[in-house]
């Protein structure tokens, strides 16, 4: 179907990532596979970084809170000291198999693939539509943003490198879990402040369902984005669905 942004006042719409404007292939089969096998050389090489110390306390504050519930091996924080990284990195390995949207594995990632980008290895990729929906929606003054569970810095790699150029300067803004979790009502909140917009004048276009329940809650617009190999989604009410970002007209 077709949306138009005018008629629904909509003044900036707000994106996902994954299985939105890029292939939910390239993150599970290029970014987390390149971020599995570097993580071990990564840590030994930074590990006494400022930013690197910072996310190890992440992960290990992160770590007490499922070891309460049980879920990973009761010694990582005794051997997890000084240089010892294999501790960490297993731990970061269990996070990736359990798809955990974990704020420090979500930050080490970012500066793992700000490695890959910078040497060439990496390439941001998304669907053919969204150069020009970012551009024409640009041009008709409607503002572009993400919000992903990737960090900002992540983010603004993966646009940052597409074929199509830097597709970063289309975008006014990136959110990533700072803001809160992607299914609370409360993040979209947050981010309608940090827009100086109103919800109800924000479209949030994302394909999993219990976001797009989240973000309508809060007083947003939402459409579900239904790509090649995403999952089937189960959403409340009556959800405008597009198959490319050219549905989405001003």
């Amino acid at each position: 179907m077709t949306l138009g942004l005018r008629q629904h006042g909509i003044r900036s719409v707000l994106l996902d990532i994954e299985g939105t404007t890029t292939p939910i292939a390239f993150v599970y089969d290029v970014l987390f596979p390149f971020a599995r096998r570097h993580v071990r050389e990564f840590l030994n090489d930074h590990i006494d970084s400022v930013d690197v110390r910072a996310v190890t306390r992440q992960l290990r504050s992160e770590w007490t809170d499922d070891a309460a519930r049980g879920h990973v091996p009761p010694d990582w924080p005794d051997r997890a000291t000084g240089h010892d990284v294999e501790p960490i990195a297993t731990y970061v390995a269990w996070l990736m198999d359990h798809d955990r949207k974990s704020a420090g594995l979500k930050a080490l990632q970012g500066y793992i693939w700000d490695i890959g980008y910078r040497s060439g290895v990496l390439k941001g990729e998304v669907f053919d539509d969204v150069p020009a929906a970012f551009e024409r929606w640009t041009q008709d003054g409607i503002g572009v943003s993400i919000y992903s569970s990737g960090s900002v810095l992540a983010q603004r790699l993966l646009f940052g490198t597409t074929a199509a150029g830097d597709l970063t300067r289309f975008i006014s803004a990136f959110f990533d879990t700072a803001v809160g979790s992607k299914t609370s009502p409360d993040s979209y909140r947050r981010i309608a402040d940090a827009l100086e917009q109103p919800p109800a004048q924000i479209l949030f276009v994302s394909d999993v369902g219990s976001e797009l329940d989240a973000a309508q809650r809060a007083g947003c617009h939402v459409t579900l984005c239904v790509r090649p190999d995403n999952p089937t989604q189960s959403v409340r009410g009556e959800v405008p669905v597009v198959r490319t970002l050219d549905d989405i007209v001003r």
